[in-house]
């Protein structure tokens, strides 16, 4: 076990002396992987963020049948007889709740962005409306659904509230297979990187690889630095990419208040946690392995 550690340890040693030797291109090197790795890093931060807005939004698809703003009180609830006798006859179960307009108004004025526009109308302009939730399994019938609703007397507008939920879980799966697609893409670029940058520190300490083989180093040992280097690349281009991602939501975020603002509620985006975090920046230094791992089997070939 200390042979093991001191062999490591030496190693790392020999990692940082490499480093001091040409800090320039090391650091041009790890820019140039943090830029690749901030990309799906900021699109995992915008899905991680929208992905629990939707997730909170319900994707029963609701009907909401608004009556003649003229019709009785007693004509509008008598109503429901009708619509349930409809949703039998169609096998269909669903939740039938009636919403008078005085309740209506009152939600509508506790929006503070409203409240305003409905002062100045004087009265209740708002109409008695039905709310019909269905489970999801029958969003095949909504079409036809709508349209034999909109037949009943007094029915003035029917209309399915659901769908844009719908296209936002189905964008929101597509942008999650565009940033893996995007992950995968530039995966292979820092690889590329890292394998170019140590196939360059291999063949620069070529005459050092010699020596140290007349002299029974193992090609393990001799791999050892290029690996540690490697791995130091990926943790700091990796914190780099989260560094540049967490800065830049500053400036994204006032322009993000002032849009939710203009829709009467807040959102912001924030960081990824530290369980991602740390996740990201294994994954990093596993791509920096893998590359140095690649570049220094076929340069150590080469030179046998």
């Amino acid at each position: 076990m200390t042979i093991w550690l001191r062999e490591h340890l030496f190693a790392i040693r020999s990692a940082l002396t490499h480093l001091r030797a040409a800090p320039g291109n090391f650091l041009f090197n790890v820019l140039v992987v943090a830029v690749a790795l901030s990309l799906p890093i900021a699109g995992l931060t915008v899905v991680e963020n929208v992905r629990p807005v939707s997730s909170q939004l319900s994707i029963e698809p609701e009907i909401s049948i608004f009556l003649s703003p003229d019709m009785a009180r007693s004509d509008a609830t008598a109503l429901s007889i009708p619509i349930k006798k409809l949703l039998k006859e169609r096998n269909i179960e669903a939740q039938l709740s009636f919403t008078p307009k005085e309740k209506a108004l009152a939600a509508m004025n506790d929006a503070s962005s409203l409240a305003e526009v409905m002062n100045t109308l004087g009265g209740n302009p708002l109409p008695d409306a039905f709310i019909l939730t269905l489970s999801s399994r029958y969003a095949a019938q909504l079409d036809n659904l709508s349209a034999q609703l909109r037949e009943l007397p007094g029915v003035d507008v029917v209309q399915v509230d659901s769908a844009w939920v719908k296209r936002l879980a189905a964008l929101l799966q597509i942008a999650e297979l565009g940033l893996l697609f995007l992950a995968i893409s530039l995966s292979v670029v820092v690889l590329v990187v890292v394998f170019n940058a140590t196939r360059l520190q291999v063949v620069s300490h070529q005459a050092e690889i010699a020596v140290a083989r007349l002299m029974g180093a193992t090609n393990s040992f001799i791999r050892r630095p290029y690996y540690y280097t490697a791995v130091l690349m990926g943790l700091l281009a990796g914190g780099l990419a989260l560094g540049l991602t967490a800065a830049s939501l500053q400036p994204l975020n006032q322009a993000i208040a002032e849009f939710a603002r203009l829709y009467a509620s807040e959102f912001r985006l924030a960081p990824l946690g530290w369980l991602q975090s740390t996740a990201l920046l294994c994954i990093s230094m596993l791509l920096g392995l893998f590359g140095a791992f690649l570049s220094v089997r076929r340069q150590m070939a080469r030179i046998q």
